[in-house]
């Protein structure tokens, strides 16, 4: 079954220099075990590529249900400098959330 993460989270992303900063925070403890789950390191690469040309780091922070992940050279070299429309990634985030990802459906 397909779910989009919009429907088991919310986000907020932002800049730290030529990185992007992607809050993703489940509703509930399922929704986050899902994104536990699905919502890996290789998936945020995997749908960011062409944005981001260096390392993902995901972080886990169970005590507000919630998946940071760090995008590694996605901003053009960062606000300041950047010639990017969104050089300082507030838009990843809703990017995100409307990922679908493929669950296993319950027995």
């Amino acid at each position: 079954m397909k779910i989009r993460l919009i429907d088991i989270a919310h986000g907020r992303s932002g800049d730290k220099g030529d990185s992007a900063n992607i809050g993703i925070i489940a509703y509930d403890d399922k929704g986050y075990e899902l994104l536990k789950k699905y919502l890996t390191v290789d998936v945020v690469k995997k749908y960011f590529q062409g944005i981001c040309f260096g390392e993902v780091e995901r972080y886990e922070m169970p005590n507000i249900r919630a998946l940071n992940f760090i995008l590694h050279n996605a901003l053009g070299g960062g606000g300041t400098v950047s010639l990017k429309h969104d050089a300082q990634g507030k838009t990843l985030a809703s990017a995100l959330l409307r990922m679908e990802i493929e669950i296993e459906t319950e027995k």
